[in-house]
């Protein structure tokens, strides 16, 4: 179904991603937490509603910048408890369990941070992808955008737009693959927070490699 402003996309699997976001830190130990590990959901859901209520509103100015806002937030704190988890490997304060409870934990929010930042950057964000219609230019290649009309006409892909879940796969496959497998990076800022991604799962898995191979 083509994606207008009358048909907008649907945004809940986005606010979903960044509630298990809050719901992942739960599972950390309070040495690898910045503050109390319910912190982030007792600031992720106020933010999120005026969020949402902005979008209902038709106010999209406000609801851009609370949702880059939110998406900083879940960044710095997802930053911050991987150096937490990098200063505390040669202490060996934490048992191999905690470890890798909380390496898994990061790694998939690792995943949901760098889905929420694709799917907000893209084509000028989720509305303005609305906005136009069809999806034919961004920072990433999908392969649907590859189809030529008569293809897409056929597939019923003629007016297709990328929703949250393609950026999520995108991102997946980034932090497993560590590349992007099936969808090229056309844009330069795009390559710069992939890279990024790429760098923060291949530490996490890397260290808990090691911790593990100094346990055994």
């Amino acid at each position: 179904m083509k994606p207008t402003p009358e048909n907008p996309e649907p945004r809940w699997p986005a606010v979903v991603a960044l509630l298990a976001v809050g719901c992942l830190r739960l599972i950390l130990p309070e040495e690898l937490s910045f503050g109390p590990k319910w912190l982030v959901l007792v600031v992720l859901v106020p933010l999120l509603i005026p969020t949402i209520m902005a979008r209902r509103r038709g106010n999209h100015t406000l609801n851009q910048v609370l949702g880059y806002l939110i998406t900083s937030i879940v960044t710095l704190d997802m930053a911050w408890s991987l150096c937490l988890l990098i200063g505390t490997l040669p202490s060996h304060k934490e048992t191999p369990q905690t470890l890798l409870v909380s390496a898994a934990a990061l790694w998939i929010t690792n995943i949901l941070v760098f889905a929420s930042w694709y799917w907000r950057l893209d084509a000028g964000g989720p509305r303005e992808r609305e906005l136009r219609g069809v999806h034919t230019d961004g920072a990433f290649l999908f392969p649907q955008m590859t189809l030529n009309p008569e293809s897409r006409k056929t597939m019923g892909e003629d007016f297709w737009s990328p929703g949250f879940v393609d950026y999520l796969f995108l991102a997946f496959n980034t932090s497993t693959a560590f590349s992007p497998t099936d969808v090229p990076v056309l844009s330069r800022w795009a390559k710069m927070l992939m890279m990024i991604q790429a760098l923060i799962s291949f530490t996490t898995v890397a260290l808990l490699a090691a911790r593990a191979v100094n346990i055994l």
